[in-house]
């Protein structure tokens, strides 16, 4: 079987591993761009090509050989949340080389090609309706270009936290990633530096004014599309990394318009809890896993975020996932779980770690009773827990689709949200304080009440190592922390609130041998490039390879 090694992007190059991409010749011979855009339909099938690779297929692996870690956009959720504290990744866990700084992080190796490759086949997909629909698309083929333009801005946006050494804040010289636009010049390909956060910023407003026009008008079939609304939660988003605070809290109020808070009932609901986007009206923008996946239909679904993320399984046969058959689980950090208080409705969300204390053989009914407060199928959680020898922490924040216990090729099939007005509330919240801190406190303290109708504004200031982000900023981080768990905000706001980690304390969770603690964003938090890029591309300097610590670190007093 013949493969390629170059992705053709516009005119520029992509160096995609020879071992993972599939080269497919069309019958006859080959076919031009042109010839495939005037195909009927063709046009609508390239825009929804942009949304449709997001979440379910092996972008990065093909069809040859498939990581079970390689499902898609929310793969990358796991990967920034395990390189923090809030998430620990334990046993048979394909997360481990994030979690562990491992060796797969240095240029030279898959693992480091991976977000590479997915991010910048998804911006060349934007590029290809880009391309198509020309400078001035005509109104068929307008809101596709709006599409592209505001999903290749979320893409870079993403870049650039992950690759930059740096925030814009803090330094707006500092490295992010090549900018490729649709119609790059192959012999500049070939010396395609990486901007700074200056120019990247910039490029990623200019696709999101654009967007903004675009899709003014437009009327979106469903979630997985980005609307307007969504152009102005990127906005908000690009805003508050910049800390330009009046316009972050402009856009993070446009953005909310139309939608509403999730109920802390349905934020903690059994059968729909996080697993459908039609369930509340607070999901702004989502993508999900089908039936006719291949992360689903391939090895009985286990290269899916439902293997990692779904504990209601039941336990100890193969082909019911990571979670429930090999113990590969994904636990909330324990000092995290005991900062949030009983009358906190997202405390539900997680098992609460005094059944560790229980002998999990002579008091199994004792444990399967106290499970059954977080679970309509406890017997299966107890078996999920007993398999990976540990109880607390599991979490029931993401629900299998519909209720399905029993057949995890349906209960995988889920969605998933990427932009929530939750945190639309938090960054008015954030960028407001910032401005006027009486403002930013009181709408912070209105969202935090809908979750704890006892809370009291001041609680959750913890430093964690590092004394120079002002209480109410640490406030605002906790919230995002709890309320955003496991969807892929801990590496981003870290970097940006310049926040150490502390996974070694009195009664950690964090596995041996990775209980790190540091006063700044870990050095394995800034992603390497891929050496095959460099080896084509001669304008890129490289991000240091991250060396892990070499022993725990002396345990932290809180």
């Amino acid at each position: 079987m013949k493969k390629i090694a170059l992705y053709m992007t516009g005119l520029s190059l992509l160096v995609l591993p020879t071992s993972c991409m599939q080269e497919f010749e069309p019958q006859g011979g080959s076919v031009t761009s042109n010839q495939a855009a005037e195909a009927p339909g063709a046009y609508e099938n390239f825009v929804a090509s942009i949304t449709s690779a997001i979440s379910g297929k092996f972008t990065f692996t093909g069809s040859s050989y498939q990581q079970p870690n390689d499902f898609g956009y929310t793969g990358f959720y796991l990967i920034r949340d395990v390189m923090g504290q809030d998430i620990v990744a334990v046993n048979n866990n394909w997360f481990n080389n994030w979690y562990q700084c491992g060796v797969g992080l240095a240029p030279i190796y898959l693992n480091c090609q991976q977000p590479w490759t997915f991010y910048y086949s998804e911006i060349y997909s934007c590029n290809t309706v880009l391309k198509l629909a020309g400078e001035n698309p005509d109104e068929q083929k307008i809101a596709g270009a709006g599409i592209a333009h505001c999903l290749r801005g979320m893409f870079y946006l993403e870049l650039a936290q992950m690759y930059a050494q740096e925030t814009y804040a803090a330094n707006k010289e500092a490295l992010t990633v090549p900018i490729i636009p649709e119609n790059l010049p192959l012999s500049e390909a070939t010396n395609n530096p990486r901007v700074t956060n200056e120019v990247m910023f910039k490029y990623i407003l200019e696709n999101l004014d654009i967007a903004e026009t675009q899709l003014a008008n437009y009327t979106r079939p469903d979630k997985t599309t980005p609307d307007v609304s969504v152009v102005y939660g990127l906005k908000a988003r690009t805003y508050l990394l910049m800390e330009d605070w009046a316009n972050a809290e402009k856009y993070a109020k446009l953005a909310q318009q139309g939608y509403s808070i999730m109920t802390a009932e349905q934020y903690t609901d059994r059968v729909h809890g996080f697993n459908d986007a039609n369930f509340t009206n607070s999901w702004m923008l989502t993508c999900g896993f089908k039936s006719d996946d291949p992360c689903i239909t391939y090895n009985d679904g286990d290269s899916s975020w439902g293997t990692w993320m779904i504990c209601e399984f039941p336990s100890g046969s193969t082909g019911l996932g990571y979670y429930n058959s090999y113990g590969g689980a994904n636990l909330i950090d324990r000092h995290l779980y005991e900062t949030i208080p009983a009358t906190d409705a997202r405390k539900k969300c997680y098992v609460d770690f005094a059944l560790d204390e229980l002998d999990p053989e002579a008091d199994k009914d004792a444990i399967i009773e106290a499970l059954s407060a977080y679970s309509d199928v406890p017997e299966n959680v107890y078996g999920t827990g007993l398999c990976q020898n540990q109880f607390g922490g599991m979490p029931l924040k993401f629900r299998s689709a519909n209720g399905n216990h029993e057949n995890n090729q349906v209960g995988y099939c889920v969605d998933l949200p990427m932009m929530r007005v939750e945190e639309m509330v938090l960054i008015e919240a954030e960028a407001a304080g910032m401005q006027s801190e009486g403002r930013g406190i009181q709408i912070l303290t209105d969202f935090a009440k809908t979750r704890d109708p006892e809370y009291v504004y001041g609680t959750h200031n913890e430093a964690y190592n590092n004394t120079s982000t002002p209480a109410f900023r640490n406030e605002i981080w906790w919230q995002r922390r709890v309320e955003f768990w496991g969807e892929g905000f801990a590496t981003f706001d870290i970097k940006r609130l310049q926040k150490g980690i502390i996974r070694n304390y009195e009664g950690t969770n964090h596995v041996e041998g990775y209980r790190w603690n540091t006063n700044k964003p870990a050095d394995w938090m800034t992603f390497c490039i891929i050496q095959t890029e460099s080896n084509y591309n001669g304008g890129i300097i490289n991000n240091p390879t991250p060396i892990a610590p070499t022993a725990d670190s002396p345990v932290h007093i809180w």
